[in-house]
């Protein structure tokens, strides 16, 4: 337990390090910066994948995959209808609001006396 922690602790002191290298490094071309930083979190995920957590962590990322894989997704008949419907719903309501706001500005006129 103790030693996870301090996996962890330094696992974040790597991705801390990237970083500052990054902005430390901010006279280099610009790909040498993302290198340091992409570098710094390869590292850093490294030592957490050798941590209880980190692998409970890359374990929800695989089941997450094999979830997606299980999304049956709609087809594009079926996307351009619902888009369709969403677009004509979207017209009536404000067509209604519009008709709403005029209804109701017309009464507050009529009861204040206001010429519109």
């Amino acid at each position: 337990m103790l030693m996870d922690k301090l996996k962890l602790s330094f696992s974040a002191l790597i991705f801390a390090a990237g970083i500052v290298g990054s902005y430390m490094l901010s006279d280099l071309p610009m790909v040498v910066r993302v290198l340091c930083v992409l570098v710094g979190f390869a590292l850093s995920f490294g030592m957490l994948s050798l941590t209880v957590k980190g692998q409970d962590l890359i374990q929800f990322g695989r089941e997450a995959i094999v979830e997606t894989k299980k999304v049956v997704w709609p087809t594009r008949k079926e996307t351009a209808q619902t888009t369709g419907i969403v677009v004509v719903f979207v017209l009536v309501m404000a067509l209604v609001l519009w008709g709403i706001d005029g209804v109701l500005g017309s009464l507050i006129r009529m009861i204040l006396g206001v010429e519109g």
